[in-house]
């Protein structure tokens, strides 16, 4: 489960491409936001055009510290200054004085969907030289110049009406996920529970390894099972121990599985690949068949180690040319960098491969989204059964919750768990379940509900007598 977004103080970049050797720079949030906006966008556009744009700009940063992208594939930075991939920063450049007091006032709210937590990855691109499905910087200033849109109206046609602004985020140290020390047999703590209900949910994936019959936050002997044989299957030191490696390990896998299941945020669908190709591809291409590449590339990479995690941007840059050199690489194709046809076709049918041997139940929500209206004392309905529902199933793994009888009728024991609930997960224990709240309670019951699908042929996680 993930803890809320905050906005980190700090925030660590890499001058260059991920791969290169260049320096890292550490700055303020705040300082590295302006630096962005600054080289990115014009300090005379329309005050809306610029508003929308630092918008997404916070947005797609504080994505890359929420999801620890960079992170969990055990680099030791947050985010680059490779265009490519990520966004401009110019060490030591000059900070226009309207973009620097906007920033000021903004800073702590980012983009989400509804019935999202984590920060949106909203990509944009000046929508001259380079063409993508997120933000148009000049069109920005073209929506907010003869339409007079608000900041949140030019979001809203880049990203979709599903999408929200959150405001007043706290600001807080970056806390690097992983344990102080290695969690083995016989330790115990949310960081087991963590461990134990992201496994079982890889697992449905991933058939080998065993499931783990109770995330109780005790490291025994099926965890220690599903650990090893995790290790086993990606080609680290199979000792039970979950140290630092296995952590972003398991995070990584487990960001990506998540992916596979949210491919529609990302504005595509899986029945929309499609084997036909268009054309040749290469460094400096860009549109909607790029994207698609992107795509492919990340789902195998989720199966196929050897092939790199990258942004699925429409942009084939020095990142997307690497991970099709990887792919190429691993199935015995000339590792040009090039997406032409006899790739793409190899490409499209690893694919295939994937999907065929995921239960089709795993590509699914099982979750209902937030009903649009706050829950609380006295209210009653389907969504109150519901909420009910959900907070039964999340005691099974959380004993703290209390049991709630799924009346439909919002109770004194519906606000006693609703509040246990707030408290366990750092929110204020008001007992009306808001966006926030029924976003987190879905979730996690999704989670962990998913994760507990047994494959044809699995070891259940307990001995069968």
């Amino acid at each position: 489960m993930a803890e809320l977004p905050f906005i980190p103080e700090t925030i660590t970049v890499h001058l260059g491409s991920p791969l290169s050797d260049a320096p890292n720079v550490s700055v303020p949030f705040a300082d590295y936001i302006k630096n962005v906006a600054s080289s990115e966008i014009y300090p005379t556009w329309n005050e809306n055009a610029i508003r929308a744009n630092i918008y997404a700009q916070i947005s797609y940063a504080l994505n890359r510290v929420y999801t620890e992208y960079y992170r969990s594939q055990n680099y030791d930075f947050d985010i680059t200054n490779d265009t490519s991939i990520d966004q401009s920063y110019r060490e030591g450049r000059d900070i226009f004085e309207n973009i620097s007091r906007i920033v000021d006032e903004i800073f702590d709210t980012y983009i989400r969907r509804e019935g999202n937590i984590e920060p949106l990855f909203a990509q944009y691109c000046n929508g001259t030289t380079t063409i993508c499905d997120g933000l148009s910087q000049w069109g920005s200033q073209e929506l907010a110049e003869s339409q007079e849109l608000t900041p949140f109206e030019i979001l809203q046609r880049y990203y979709g009406n599903d999408i929200e602004l959150v405001s007043n985020t706290p600001v807080e140290g970056i806390n690097i996920s992983v344990p102080l020390r290695p969690l083995q047999l016989g330790s115990s703590g949310n960081d087991v529970k963590q461990i134990q209900i992201r496994l079982n949910r890889i697992s449905t994936n991933y058939p080998a390894i065993p499931k783990i019959p109770q995330a109780n936050g005790f490291f025994g002997q099926s965890t220690d099972a599903a650990v090893r044989k995790f290790q086993e299957i990606f080609n680290l030191t199979p000792d039970g121990r979950v140290g630092k490696a296995t952590w972003y390990k398991i995070q990584f896998i487990y960001n990506g599985i998540k992916q596979i299941n949210s491919l529609e945020s990302e504005g595509l669908t899986l029945s929309e690949v499609s084997k036909q190709f268009p054309q040749v591809l290469g460094e400096g291409s860009s549109g909607d068949f790029v994207r698609i590449i992107q795509l492919l590339l990340d789902f195998v990479s989720v199966y196929e180690e050897s092939v790199p995690l990258i942004a699925v941007n429409g942009y084939y840059g020095s990142e997307t040319a690497e991970a099709v050199r990887a792919f190429q690489r691993t199935y015995g194709l000339t590792p040009d960098g090039i997406m032409g046809e006899q790739t793409y076709s190899v490409l499209y049918d690893v694919y295939q491969g994937i999907i065929s041997s995921i239960p089709p139940e795993t590509i699914s929500e099982t979750a209902e989204p937030y009903p649009g209206v706050e829950l609380q004392l006295g209210d009653e309905g389907e969504s109150v059964r519901i909420i009910q529902e959900y907070l039964n199933f999340l005691s099974q793994t959380y004993p703290e919750i209390p049991y709630t009888e799924p009346t439909g009728v919002f109770g004194p024991d519906t606000l006693a768990a609703v509040e246990v609930f707030q408290n366990l997960f750092g929110i204020t224990p008001s007992g009306i379940v808001g966006v926030l709240t029924w976003t987190l309670i879905a979730e996690l019951y999704a989670e962990i509900k998913l994760g507990n699908i047994v494959s044809v042929g699995q070891f259940p996680g307990f001995d069968i007598s």
